[in-house]
């Protein structure tokens, strides 16, 4: 089940008729605008606040739509930062996919674990972001449109879809020149449409950015694409069957996916290089299980995801976290306590 992410509540809660809502800052005092957005936007996203924040006032309003499980929303906002780290995923159930629309402003992106990948949005473009990976954001000045979309919607067109994750496209392709004129009419007549109208529009909206990431990263089209498509498949699903065995090599991950190597290499650059993928995911399953067994040893759960020492383990997930797994361990937990 996934969180809604408007309201924080189950979707499979939610009416189907179109439900809109607004929110704005300017309805508070200046030192409690800050706060009442991140109160808004706290049940799936951290949302640092300074003292300076607090004493300057913030200048925040969502305009939102949602139906069939899908949501859109027009944000605008005075800068601030915002983070969907590993603590706080592997304590919720938000696992959408969302494509941030730049209308407005600069936004700038961290995403991966190590090495991490940055995006820079400083003209009209598309940011794909998968709620179930970490990302960290900051925003000057800005107005984004968010199109939040079911995993299960954006993977129909787009296999592997967690590989776009911080990739950004722009409307230069023959699909993505399609787009903007998708968006403006939902920013136009989202407001007058039947539930069925909205939904079809948004759907139609995010099956053909989700196509056109697809089309960039090549893992959609033709027969050829599609044969590497599902042996990239392949030795994804063979990582993750193995990753806490020692023996899990690039040579195996190889001769399992029959591709070549310079393919396959390349199929997992945007990870940052297969070696580089199939570490950050055993670091990211150790988390989990640090904060789901708070009794299990750190060493334990090193050992159990593939880790030939807890000095490796501790160095790795520094480079990856910037804390130690102890600490983050008591991050969760913390917001466990919260929730």
């Amino acid at each position: 089940m996934t969180t809604d992410p408007a309201t924080g509540r189950a979707a499979s809660e939610a009416t189907p008729a179109c439900i809109h809502s607004y929110f704005d800052t300017s309805r508070e005092a200046p030192r409690a605008q800050l706060p009442a957005w991140r109160e808004r936007i706290g049940h799936f996203l951290d949302v640092p606040i300074s003292r300076a924040q607090l004493a300057s006032g913030f200048s925040g309003s969502i305009d939102s739509y949602r139906v069939g499980g899908m949501a859109f929303m027009d944000c605008r906002t005075d800068p601030f930062s915002q983070s969907r780290p590993v603590a706080r995923i592997s304590t919720d159930s938000v696992r959408q996919f969302v494509f941030h629309v730049a209308v407005e402003g600069a936004i700038e992106t961290v995403t991966g674990l190590y090495p991490t990948r940055n995006a820079l949005q400083t003209r009209p473009g598309i940011l794909a972001l998968d709620m179930n990976q970490p990302m960290r954001m900051t925003r000057g000045p800005c107005r984004v449109l968010a199109l939040f979309l079911p995993r299960e919607l954006v993977e129909s067109v787009l296999p592997e879809a967690e590989s776009i994750h911080g990739s950004v496209i722009e409307y230069q392709s023959p699909l993505g020149r399609l787009i903007p004129a998708h968006l403006a009419q939902l920013c136009r007549k989202l407001p007058t449409m039947s539930a069925a109208e909205a939904r079809e529009t948004l759907e139609t909206c995010g099956l053909l950015i989700a196509a056109a990431f697809g089309r960039q990263a090549g893992l959609t089209g033709n027969a050829r694409a599609a044969v590497r498509t599902a042996r990239f498949a392949t030795a994804r699903r063979y990582i993750d069957a193995h990753l806490g065995q020692l023996d899990l090599t690039v040579e195996r991950v190889l001769a399992v996916s029959q591709l070549s190597r310079p393919t396959l290499y390349r199929l997992f650059e945007p990870e940052g290089g297969l070696a580089a993928y199939i570490r950050n995911r055993r670091l990211r399953e150790a988390a989990d299980e640090l904060q789901r067994y708070p009794q299990r040893p750190v060493i334990e759960v090193a050992y159990g995801w593939g880790f030939n020492s807890a000095s490796d383990f501790n160095r790795a997930f520094r480079r990856a976290y910037d804390m130690s797994p102890g600490d983050f361990r008591a991050a969760a937990s913390a917001i466990n306590r919260r929730r």
